[in-house]
Parts: C-alpha cells; sequence; structure tokens
C-alpha cells in the first residue's frame, strides 16, 4: 500500500457536485492507503464553490481549500495544488464526477508497475461528436509537445510521482500545460482504461474558440515543430516556384506565349496563403515571448485553508 496520497482537484463552478466527490473519496482513499489529503483549488468559480469549499474542510480535516484571486485555467490551477501536495504521489481529477474516485486503484496500480504518471482513459468517450474531434487533435499535439512517444492519450484524471514536481519547480509563465511539464522529469508515461461518467451538473467550459486557442499554446508554447513546418513549406513553396518560372519561360520559347491572368491569379494566392501561413506561426511565438517578458505568475493564491496537513513534511 502506498504510504500517503494527495488528491489534487481544481474546482471551477462545482458548488453543486464536490461535497459528492469529497463523500466518494472519504470512503475510497483509506483504502488505498494509509495517509491521504484532498486539495481544492478554487479557480475563480461565479457560483458558492468557495464557500462549499470551507463548509467541507470544517467536516473533512484532511481536505485542503486554496482560493485563486481570479480565473486562471485549469492546468493553472492544478499546478498550484501540485505544488502544495505533501505526499509521495499525487492524483489529479476533476469537480464534475466524471473521474470515478473508484477508479483511482487502477492508476495507482500501474504506477507501482514502474512508471511515473498513469493517465486514466474512458473506453468511451462522453462528449459530442466535435469536442471528441478536438480533444483527438490536441492529444496528438501534446503528444509532439511533450516528445511522449508511447502516449497517444492524455487526461486530467493522472496519478504521478510527487517529486516529478522538482522538473519544474521554478516555472514561471502563464501559459501553464501540466504534462509537458511532467514530460521533462520522465518519459516513463502509460496509460489505464477507466470509467467515465458524462457531467453531474452543467457544462463544459471548453468551447470551439477555448480549445482552439489551447491548442496553439499546446503547440507553440511547448514545441518548435510549427516553425520546423512552416520551414519546411517554405523550402517547398521556393522549389515550386523555381519550377513555375521555367515552365513559364518553356512555354514562352516553345508556343511565343505564356498562360494568362487565371494562372498569375492563382500562383499569387498560394504563395499569399502560405506568408499569411507563416506570419500567423510566427504571431503566435511572438504572443508566447511577449507573455513571458510580462513575467505573469501562473496563478497568484489569495486565501488558503489551514488544516494539520500543512504542516506535514513535504516530499522533494
Amino acid at each position: 500500500m502506498i504510504a500517503g496520497i494527495s488528491v489534487v482537484i481544481p474546482v471551477y463552478n462545482g458548488a453543486e457536485t464536490i461535497s459528492e466527490l469529497v463523500s466518494r473519496l472519504d470512503r475510497v482513499l483509506p483504502t488505498l492507503c494509509e495517509q491521504y489529503e484532498v486539495i481544492m483549488v478554487n479557480d475563480g468559480s461565479r457560483d458558492e464553490s468557495w464557500t462549499e469549499i470551507i463548509r467541507l474542510s470544517g467536516q473533512y480535516p484532511y481536505l485542503r481549500g486554496i482560493n485563486l484571486m481570479r480565473n486562471y485555467g485549469q492546468h493553472n490551477a492544478t499546478l498550484c495544488g501540485i505544488r502544495e501536495a505533501c505526499y509521495e504521489v499525487t492524483v489529479t481529477m476533476d469537480d464534475d464526477l466524471q473521474h470515478l474516485p473508484e477508479e483511482i486503484h487502477k492508476l495507482l496500480e500501474k504506477l507501482a508497475q514502474g512508471y511515473d504518471v498513469v493517465y486514466g482513459i474512458p473506453s468511451k468517450m462522453p462528449h459530442s461528436w466535435w469536442r471528441n474531434l478536438f480533444s483527438f487533435l490536441i492529444k496528438r499535439a501534446m503528444s509532439l509537445a511533450t516528445g511522449v512517444k508511447n502516449v497517444r492519450d492524455f487526461a486530467a484524471f493522472r496519478a504521478f510521482r510527487t517529486s516529478l514536481r522538482q522538473a519544474f519547480q521554478g516555472y514561471q509563465n502563464p501559459n501553464v500545460l501540466v504534462d509537458a511539464l511532467l514530460s521533462w522529469g520522465t518519459t516513463r508515461f502509460t496509460t489505464v482504461q477507466v470509467e467515465e461518467l458524462p457531467r453531474a451538473s452543467g457544462r463544459s467550459n471548453y468551447s470551439f474558440s477555448r480549445l482552439f486557442e489551447y491548442t496553439m499554446v499546446v503547440l507553440t508554447g511547448f514545441s518548435t515543430l510549427p516553425l520546423r513546418i512552416t520551414s519546411m513549406l517554405g523550402f517547398f513553396f521556393t522549389i515550386l516556384g523555381i519550377l513555375i518560372f521555367l515552365y513559364v519561360v518553356g512555354v514562352y520559347f516553345i508556343a511565343g506565349s505564356v498562360p494568362g491572368f487565371p494562372f498569375l491569379a492563382s500562383v499569387i494566392s498560394i504563395f499569399s496563403g502560405v506568408q499569411m501561413f507563416a506570419l500567423g506561426i510566427f504571431g503566435e511565438y511572438l504572443a508566447r515571448i511577449f507573455d513571458r517578458s510580462m513575467d505573469r505568475p501562473p496563478y497568484v493564491v489569495g486565501q488558503t485553508i489551514e488544516t494539520p496537513a500543512d504542516s506535514a513534511d513535504r516530499d522533494p
């Protein structure tokens, strides 16, 4: 049995679900380890989530609450909780009851086989087709960004060795991708299938535009692959331009004339599109550089709930 587990839960408008979640964790965690804690990070919720966390902390002495000053994002709130974890294994999960506490044992059993990070992947995606498609694309982008070739699926339901946080201890950036940060400390990733349910209440906060923005952060904030693709495109269209030039010269000498406006317009459209694409990629990287130059923190803690667990010795 693992000596201790820290469960990190980023909370955003979860007042209706976190009470049941903690109640189920209260039944499950004693069967998994000797010591445990639950860290709930309120990420600028607009409902009564923080009030509910305060109430639950009085009922469950192992529950710790952290209230961020505003909404920073799921990964930022998760990073905050990870840095506050006290025990040797950290488990992260959502607050909407999609991730089942009863499935945590599957992650821990896989972790005991020598892996450092284990993701709980649902056997059937519970979202709409467009959300599942975007999730698929984001996961492939994350695989490229992290450089972890043996894992094609990533999830917020994960278990990992808390000591991995040493690899990103000094990370200070508003653009946070927990999975990329974990890859700085290990390549021993794996997955295990778990049961995942639809949201118990409310709806997902990830709209189409939010998912697209998140994808661009994944690609341009933690990988140089888009720049390499742009370079290859530039090289390809340079060769294409030379071939078109030779074609035009050949037609001129053979037929005595060159193709007219439609041919010229199509060539201009192709090259203009490639130039705009390249400028867009450069702009995304400049935006990431701009964010870092402002020295904005990934999160700011506004209030914490002190519990006996705060005095425990933390793993390095």
